[in-house]
């Protein structure tokens, strides 16, 4: 089965498409960071007979700069490897999975860990590691809580790892989003619209993803600084060979040579909103460090200059600014310096502009969360870092109105809607624990 959603490249690749990345100091266990990296995007749960899973001709990677170079210091690597059980049947399972090792449970898929510090040397923490099934219904998969805590792995090191299917977390109205910039809870001011304000609509409810999540030592990750710059890739080979496949499909498709990078995101939104569409396969093929040539874009974003447009008289004081957006390249390419927030608060990495998500470790989680994250005055969540609950649309989208403009050019006043601008939704299906993504939603419940 195939799928997409505001992918991160025009020539969509769902299966390497890297689609969520999240980094956050773990609530329930400090002294460790959680990151974790979605793919395969807006899986519909009712996808049988052939259920979602990774790629095995991908190379998945979570990538951590802890210098401020735009360059990973540290690297996790996971290559997944599938096994069919029974190869006369075309069922995924031919009776209810209980356990991993279940007989029934007909296609599974294994995968290998390794991390390669900064001197290039890539050691293998764990392989044949196992991944659970898909959450197919009550008959197929009766406990499905059970499967996926059997699926939480310890690794080397007081690491910990999960790598299956989980809920969708990342929550936008995107079919209003993309239609002209339409925000519900706006609409009866919209350009080209006459109906009555309303709340969003979520369209991404009861979708599911496949994550790799990792839990580390902070210390693992840290080196002189605590903050860390995160982002996630998904690479494949650079020469695929298609051959006429035999009766078992030895030979069908051979892939060699290096891993070419075909997919990468840091920052939310990054890639979908201030990269131009002519260059969005490229941005997807390079690094951080060379993130420069799109800083045009993130010191004039376009959304900004439509918004006037798409709302008229109601963002008057942004339509005025021309001044490059000091505030937009602190929060999303070099980190935001002590004392714009606040006095000790600082999630900078240094003047190299790259997109990363960036993590300041010696900020505890809070006890009382807010999903709007430093813009609702809980500075443990995005632009520092970000957890799986956060409201990144209307973080970003408050951000791009204008809102943060008096933390860099303190004699702008933003216009009153941008600080309650957003596309009206809440979510609320995530887990208190390791791996904190929701059980995902099986096909026999979801119409």
């Amino acid at each position: 089965m195939s799928s997409h959603r505001e992918a991160p490249e025009i020539s969509k690749d769902p299966v390497a498409d890297s689609t969520d990345v999240y980094a956050f100091v773990s609530p329930d266990d400090p002294h460790t960071v959680t990151l974790i990296s979605n793919y395969i995007p807006l899986e519909g749960p009712a996808a049988g007979p052939n259920f979602y899973e990774f790629g095995d001709d991908v190379l998945y990677q979570i990538h951590i700069d802890n210098d401020g170079d735009g360059v990973a210091e540290v690297t996790y690597g996971f290559r997944f490897t599938t096994t069919v059980q029974n190869p006369h049947t075309f069922l995924y399972n031919t009776g209810p999975i209980t356990s991993l090792t279940d007989a029934s449970f007909n296609r599974r898929q294994t995968y290998s860990v390794s991390r390669t510090n900064a001197s290039n040397v890539t050691t293998v923490l764990a392989s044949g590691l196992t991944c659970p099934p898909c959450n197919i219904g009550p008959l197929s998969t009766p406990h499905y809580p059970v499967l996926a805590r059997q699926a939480v792995h310890a690794l080397p090191g007081g690491r910990t790892v999960f790598a299956g299917q989980r809920a969708e977390g990342f929550y936008v109205d995107l079919g209003s989003v993309f239609d002209l910039g339409n925000l519900r809870p706006f609409e009866n001011l919209h350009a080209f619209g006459n109906l009555p304000a309303r709340n969003g609509v979520n369209a991404t409810k009861k979708l599911n993803v496949h994550s790799i999540a990792l839990k580390v030592p902070i210390s693992d990750l840290t080196a002189g600084s605590p903050v860390i710059g995160v982002w996630a890739s998904a690479s494949r080979q650079k020469v695929r060979v298609l051959d006429q496949p035999t009766a078992d499909m030895t030979l069908a498709t051979v892939e060699t040579g290096p891993f070419v990078q075909v997919s990468r995101l840091g920052n939310p939104l990054f890639n979908e909103v201030l990269v131009p569409m002519v260059k969005k396969d490229y941005w997807n093929t390079q690094q951080p460090v060379d993130d420069a040539q799109f800083i045009a874009g993130v010191q004039h974003p376009e959304l900004a200059a439509l918004l006037n447009v798409l709302y008229p008289g109601v963002f008057p004081l942004l339509a005025g600014y021309t001044k490059p957006r000091a505030d937009l390249q602190a929060i999303l390419l070099t980190g935001i310096p002590a004392g714009i927030v606040s006095p000790t608060f600082t999630t900078f990495t240094g003047p190299t502009p790259a997109d990363m998500l960036r993590l300041n470790t010696s900020i505890p989680p809070t006890a009382n969360p807010n999903v709007l994250g430093v813009l609702g005055g809980d500075v443990a969540g995005f632009p520092n870092g970000r957890r799986v609950f956060d409201d990144v649309f209307t973080i970003e989208l408050r951000a791009i109105a204008g809102v943060t403009i008096p933390l860099v050019d303190p004699g702008f006043t933003p216009d009153g809607a941008a600080s309650v601008v957003t596309d009206g939704l809440t979510f609320d299906n995530y887990l208190p624990t390791f791996p904190y993504l929701g059980v995902p939603y099986s096909g026999y419940d979801v119409p």
